[in-house]
């Protein structure tokens, strides 16, 4: 029951207060990201899997300016973050504006994060079964080491999530984000070198 209705209208009830109780933060925010990403954007948009693999446009906050080299290439993300972006990512406020991905049922507050559309093919049948529910802000890994763990561990956690569904445990995941966002604790890096090869390595 908790499964195929209620924590569907917990995302729904959830995301739409918090969007309007934290409305003047994330309009404050947004202009200050106008300011110093120098008129790049505000919100970045990317492909990624959602629900059995079935791709969405995730949003969040636009950290980084578009400033290029001399080549007209964009220059390495830790040139073209500001000082203001990297705030904003290590408070996780980049994250809020994914509560429209939940409103709209591409996302849910809790579930395996999304990654990137190219790391399909390299998923495990096991593993695949990550995209069995619908993508979360948070997770079930996220609460478990996050850097600190392999992708195959991460995954792991994801599967073992998905299999054990329940108001108790979203209820913990909660808490435990929420404290790790209050101490800026186990902030998401770029794992991309370490995810591929750990995975194509697995496959073989």
């Amino acid at each position: 029951m908790y499964r195929r209705f209620f924590k569907r209208f917990i995302d729904i009830t959830a995301s739409a207060g918090v969007l309007i109780v934290f409305s003047p933060v994330l309009l404050t925010v947004a202009a200050l990201l106008h300011f110093f990403n120098e008129g790049a954007g505000v919100f970045f948009f990317q492909e990624r899997p959602g629900y059995k693999g079935k791709p969405f446009r995730i949003v969040k906050f636009k950290t980084m300016n578009e400033r290029k080299g001399s080549d007209g290439k964009l220059l390495p993300d830790r040139q073209r973050i500001t000082r203001f972006g990297a705030f904003v990512r290590n408070s996780s406020l980049d994250e809020l504006p994914q509560l429209w991905n939940v409103l709209k049922g591409d996302m849910s507050l809790i579930g395996p994060r999304p990654l990137l559309m190219q790391y399909l093919p390299l998923y495990s049948a096991e593993q695949m079964r990550r995209h069995d529910v619908r993508p979360g802000i948070t997770g079930w890994a996220q609460c478990h080491g996050r850097n600190n763990l392999s992708w195959t561990e991460k995954f792991r956690l994801d599967v073992w999530y998905v299999d054990n569904i329940s108001f108790r445990t979203d209820c913990s995941v909660v808490i435990t984000t929420l404290k790790g966002v209050i101490k800026k604790e186990n902030i998401e890096n770029s794992q991309s070198t370490q995810f591929t090869t750990e995975l194509f390595n697995g496959k073989n």
